[in-house]
């Protein structure tokens, strides 16, 4: 049984991969939209270019897994196609991780771009590149999930995007992407610490630079397990409730 829940969550990864991910729109918030936010830095501080590699990393892998991966459940149940999902000798856990792998996948691919660029652009010196690629996936697996979570809240695909960037472009400014979080005001430290992407970014920078600006990699690494367990299991009771309505 649970062999066949693994396979008939792969398939339904592979089917969205192919569906919804590999799209100019997405393709476009996965790159071109890390790129331009990153260029906008670099050119008003070129010197520092090398410090942004870990951030604009992590900021990839939190666009790519969430762009698609925030409507897809929604576009699904308007077109009634979803509905053919529930049908199928799966559980509900089963249908979200696949829709979860999805995003991890494509997410992974796209950080990956960026890890590999910024090694041959940038000259970015990078340590232990089996955790570096796990800190990568788990990243990808903990905006997977919020992208999920996101995508069962909401019944409109423009009130997914809303509610998704109310939390993507506040994170994007208060996680270290740009400006390490020991250099904020004290004030929006609680703030930093509450959002996923603070770790995400520092785990990734300690495997970038070996060192990390204020939480140690294998607390990072705890809490980003701790969110996607939570995220997870948050997007199964949401939806879950909302079938039963």
């Amino acid at each position: 049984m649970f062999k066949e829940e693994v396979k008939g969550s792969l398939y339904i990864a592979l089917k969205d991969l192919k569906m919804y991910y590999f799209k100019p729109p997405n393709l476009s918030w996965g790159i071109m939209f890390p790129i331009v936010m990153a260029l906008a830095f670099i050119l008003r501080n070129p010197s520092g270019v090398k410090d942004l590699a870990s951030g604009l990393i992590a900021m990839s892998i939190l666009f790519a897994a969430t762009s698609a991966e925030a409507i897809v459940i929604v576009f699904e149940r308007r077109t009634k196609t979803f509905e053919r999902l529930l049908l199928a000798p799966l559980s509900l856990q089963a249908i979200l991780f696949g829709k979860v792998i999805g995003g991890v996948i494509f997410g992974f691919l796209m950080s990956s771009i960026f890890l590999i660029g910024s090694v041959i652009f940038l000259g970015v010196p990078f340590s232990n590149i089996l955790f570096l690629l796990a800190s990568l996936v788990l990243s990808a697996f903990v905006f997977a999930a919020f992208g999920t979570l996101v995508s069962v809240a909401v019944k409109e695909i423009f009130d997914a995007m809303t509610l998704a960037n109310f939390f993507r472009f506040p994170m994007i400014f208060l996680c270290g992407v740009f400006i390490p979080v020991s250099a904020l005001p004290s004030f929006l430290h609680p703030l930093a610490y509450a959002l996923p992407l603070t770790y995400s970014v520092d785990l990734i920078r300690f495997f970038i630079t070996e060192s990390y600006d204020l939480v140690h990699p294998v607390i990072c690494m705890v809490v980003l397990i701790f969110y996607s367990i939570v995220l997870f299991y948050l997007s199964v009771w949401v939806l879950k409730r909302r079938i039963e309505q």
